[in-house]
């Protein structure tokens, strides 16, 4: 089976280091996205160390990743374990998120190596994740993907389900659940807006009725590159922006 580990020697020999185009480039991008973000939070009456930026960095290579992490982003996404595992061993220092769909056999690459995992929609993933983090010992991190829109293209459970998977998970060893996370309606505004507003009204209601000891619903992972202001108004704390970062 393949593991997608690589060595130290051909981390290494990855392209890192960004020209100085495309450190300008991203520092200029990442300025604005922070701009942004700081807006947002002011016009919602938040602060802006409440929203942490998660850049998703799925269609870029290392270069890219350290012109980011040269201005201070720390958190990056990916979607496929392949790549998850192989910029993880080039900034271990980083934080990484997975926010891809889950396949269970690819768990081994993405348990104990995830910050957090953004999308796990079944107790099938919650269980697969419990098995894998007790065998090495961890704790793995995750958030409960809603599908707050009922789009049929969009994965996680529906809103009515969702106390349901939180009791299972309750009963879990090896995980623990920090939050929520939701992906809106694209190219509709006010669809977008409803969705985010929907999910912080479920992890109210949610949290309302208590929560057990690893089970604390702090966090909600919403808004991308061309929504991520309306996600903020909402109470987001995980904003996952692409484009607007390496366009």
């Amino acid at each position: 089976m393949t593991t997608y580990q690589i060595s130290s020697s051909e981390a290494s020999s990855l392209p890192t280091e960004p020209s100085p185009s495309l450190q300008a480039r991203i520092e200029a991008d990442v300025a604005a996205v922070r701009g942004e973000i700081a807006a947002a939070c002011a016009t919602a009456g938040r602060d802006a160390s409440e929203v942490r930026l998660v850049a998703v960095s799925k269609t870029v290579g290392a270069a890219e990743v350290a012109a980011a992490r040269a201005v201070g982003v720390s958190d990056f996404g990916e979607n496929r374990a392949a790549q998850f595992v192989e910029k993880q061993a080039i900034y271990p220092q980083a934080r990484w998120h997975f926010i891809g769909r889950i396949q269970t056999n690819k768990l081994k690459q993405i348990v104990g190596r995830a910050a957090l995992i953004h999308s796990v929609a079944s107790e099938r993933a919650l269980q697969a994740i419990g098995a894998q983090a007790q065998r090495l010992g961890v704790v793995q991190e995750l958030l409960i993907e809603i599908n707050v829109s009922g789009e049929a293209s969009k994965d996680g459970v529906s809103p009515t389900a969702a106390g349901e998977l939180l009791k299972r998970a309750s009963e879990l060893q090896g995980v623990f659940v920090r939050g929520l996370m939701t992906m809106a309606p694209q190219g509709d505004a006010r669809a977008a807006a409803a969705t985010f507003a929907g999910l912080r009204e479920l992890r109210e209601r949610l949290a309302g009725g208590g929560t057990a000891s690893n089970v604390c619903l702090s966090v909600l992972s919403m808004g991308m590159s061309e929504d991520f202001p309306a996600a903020i108004a909402n109470g987001a704390t995980l904003v996952r922006i692409g484009r607007r970062i390496w366009q």
